[in-house]
């Protein structure tokens, strides 16, 4: 065994909105930061001329400087409001790698600025979205083990690392479906024994941007003094800290319609650009916000299947013999399924459907034949907002994890189509 064995691995879980990061054996992630890149526009525009004359030094400073001079997470956000010379780039979009040169720099600045450690003396766990194309996890192990030397490599499905989070029992249950509901995107992941069923994968357009979006409009439309320039991230902290999951929208109205005091929040805050204070409203928008994934049509009237729906079609699309053990453990994963009772509603709601089918199959048999109950089991626990990340913590500081990486030597010897596959390793049994 090589030297970086011994020492913790690197567990990146690179997410649409947020990426989380830390090293494994870790109960929370070193840091978390807005996976987004700011880039000096006045280098990236140089202009390229073939005139020989031209200064070539010139030319080549501004490149050196393209590649150096540029900002990820908070510091990207700061950068890009306080100077016009910087862009921002969000490099994944909807849980793919839209922007690959964008990654690799923002996987700079994670390895050496943020976790301050040397690549070549650690091995590595990225995370990846259950649709993501191979050729893309070759892309990836290409910067690891060319740009960053890394010793070893392994690329997990998001879901299965949340499946190995969400602790039941004394032992982890590797047969669940993972409820993913992140900031760009919401998966519906059935996995057998460590294995995702990638033919009942469910993926629906509604996330937590949308929440954050819906807010943002219910807040303009009632016309809250709020800046334009700052309408986003109100809402996005309104979403965070006030939101909450109703059990039923009518009765929801009328208490907020009784009680206004108890019910309706103040939101106080400072204007951007001219520094005066202000204060809006919170009210309908508080348990409207989260009811976009039982209700979407409520905010998008192309897509109106609610997301216990969805959960449903999923495990029924699954192998008949997976059923029962998939609707007993569904575990939830991501930002966006931390609202208050979000997992008590979408137990309820599942529970209704599979009640309704059951007593319709009840009622076709003859002789009074009563039909086995189907157990409804929606896992909640406190690390579900970081629950990929924590899930390839623990599967990292494993003696199983550095056995199953792709090494250098590997790469060298056949390529990157090494990492098109990712060998599934039980080792929490």
């Amino acid at each position: 065994m090589d030297a970086s064995s011994y020492r913790p691995a690197v567990v990146i879980d690179n997410g649409t909105g947020y990426t989380k990061m830390g090293f494994s054996g870790n109960v929370e992630p070193c840091f978390i930061v807005p996976t987004t890149v700011a880039v000096n526009d006045s280098f990236v525009n140089q202009p390229r001329t073939s005139n020989k004359s031209s200064n070539w030094l010139t030319q080549y400073n501004a490149g050196v400087m393209a590649d150096l001079d540029f900002f990820i997470g908070d510091e990207a956000l700061a950068r890009s409001k306080s100077s016009s010379t910087y862009s921002l780039n969000y490099p994944i979009k909807n849980g793919q790698v839209e922007n690959w040169d964008a990654m690799e720099r923002f996987w700079q600045h994670c390895i050496f600025n943020y976790l301050r450690c040397d690549p070549e003396d650690h091995h590595f766990l990225l995370t990846e979205s259950p649709l993501t194309p191979p050729e893309s996890r070759e892309y990836t192990g290409e910067i690891m083990f060319e740009t960053f030397n890394v010793p070893g490599l392994y690329i997990a499905v998001q879901p299965v690392l949340a499946l190995a989070a969400g602790y039941t029992t004394s032992k982890c249950e590797m047969t669940g479906v993972v409820v993913d509901v992140g900031d760009g995107g919401t998966h519906v992941v059935p996995v057998a024994e460590g294995y995702v069923i990638g033919s009942s994968i469910k993926s629906i357009p509604i996330s937590g941007k949308d929440v954050t979006l819906f807010v943002q409009q219910l807040m303009r439309e009632r016309g809250e003094n709020v800046p334009p320039e700052d309408s986003f991230e109100v809402a996005r902290q309104v979403k965070e800290m006030y939101c909450y999951t109703s059990s039923d929208i009518v009765k929801e109205y009328n208490k907020h319609d009784k009680e206004p005091s108890k019910y309706i929040k103040q939101w106080r805050g400072i204007k951007p650009k001219t520094g005066a204070p202000y204060s809006c409203d919170i009210g309908y928008e508080r348990f409207l916000g989260p009811e976009v994934f039982f209700n979407p049509e409520i905010y998008n009237s192309d897509y109106t299947t609610p997301l216990p729906a969805v959960i449903d079609k999923c495990i029924q699309s699954a192998p008949i013999d997976t059923r029962r053990a998939l609707y007993k453990n569904i575990v939830l994963s991501g930002g966006s399924t931390m609202f208050k009772d979000f997992h008590r509603r979408l137990q309820r709601d599942i529970k209704k459907i599979v009640d309704a089918r059951v007593l319709a199959s009840e009622a076709r048999l003859t002789g009074g034949m009563k039909s086995q109950p189907v157990e409804v089991n929606v896992v909640s626990h406190p690390i579900q907002r970081y629950a990929v990340w924590f899930g390839g913590s623990v599967l990292a500081s494993t003696p199983e994890f550095f056995g199953a990486c792709h090494t250098k030597a590997e790469y060298e010897e056949y390529g990157a189509s090494i990492c098109r596959t990712n060998p599934v390793f039980k080792g929490m049994y």
